[in-house]
């Protein structure tokens, strides 16, 4: 048995598993009477570099794009956030898509849009602790490109899409997700709390970097001046310890050194914090008591 997550895109996928050294034809270019048409037909997933890049190529704010160029929608059974690019109302048409030049974001655009016409599948075995990756052929009706005599291997066609870069930054985010599938859908609803976590450090850098900057936060984890500094300065490095967070508040995993008794010192603010609350509470509902008795009289 097999915990698949198929990403970067979902589509007629060939069932055949292709490797880097798999050969196959396709060519895409302006002139060929397809082109453009798969942006027209746009049902593309984002994953977190992804973001990053639009982000930055867009001149805005992680918070910005996500909000104006972005759907939601859940990836598993627990409702874990995922993000799709937002299209056009009507017909779904990329955003990006400039009818005479083309892709206007074309040095940035997604993983998806790099990939294809493949699909990449991250796999792991239930009995394995290590995942595999995997190439497929996504044949869709109204792509010609595949009709084009250009043959090349799986291998040489990522580097030509310059894929490489994507794969390396996102490899964990899919590692996180197989994880959470091949948990089975967990007991009870995880709350709204966790999953707006899950989905800042995942794709809004930019408010992950807010959160970093807490005064919480620096009194919990146990990082060196140097290493804080740099994952507040850079979107990249700021990226993988997002990922290191994650499999740690998510699965136990030890990535993030801890202050000594810091977790304990937490329980305990928590502890006067809701104590303070219940106390606030109680008199709020005496205050309420003799309007309540006189109306009921």
């Amino acid at each position: 048995m097999n915990d698949q997550f198929d990403s970067p895109y979902k589509s007629p996928v060939q069932p055949q598993q292709l490797t880097e050294d798999s050969k196959f034809c396709f060519s895409c270019y302006p002139g060929i009477s397809c082109f453009n048409a798969c942006c027209k037909q746009a049902d593309i997933t984002l994953a977190p570099y992804d973001v990053i890049r639009l982000k930055q190529r867009l001149g805005i704010s992680s918070s910005d794009f996500l909000q104006q160029h972005t759907v939601p929608f859940t990836i598993d059974a627990d409702g874990t956030p995922g993000i799709k690019m937002r299209t056009t109302d009507v017909d779904p048409v990329c955003l990006f898509l400039d009818e005479e030049t083309g892709c206007s974001v074309y040095e940035d655009r997604p993983t998806a849009c790099r990939y294809y016409p493949m699909g990449l599948l991250t796999s792991r075995r239930s009995d394995e602790y290590h995942d595999e990756q995997h190439f497929a052929i996504v044949k869709e009706k109204h792509c010609q490109g595949h009709f084009e005599q250009r043959e090349l291997t799986v291998g040489e066609y990522r580097k030509e899409q310059d894929v490489e870069i994507y794969d390396e930054l996102n490899r964990d985010f899919y590692r996180i997700i197989i994880k959470k599938k091949s948990a089975g859908p967990g007991i009870g609803k995880p709350s709204k709390m966790s999953q707006e976590f899950f989905f800042m450090a995942a794709y809004d850098i930019d408010r992950f970097k807010d959160f970093l900057t807490s005064k919480n936060f620096r009194s919990v984890y146990d990082l060196t001046d140097e290493e804080y500094n740099t994952i507040l300065n850079d979107d990249i490095e700021r990226l993988k310890f997002s990922y290191r967070l994650l499999k740690q508040v998510l699965f136990n995993e030890p990535g993030v050194p801890l202050k000594d008794n810091a977790l304990q010192k937490r329980m305990e603010e928590r502890k006067e914090v809701i104590e303070l609350r219940q106390k606030a509470e109680l008199e709020l509902a005496k205050q309420k008591a003799p309007f309540e008795d006189y109306i009921q009289d």
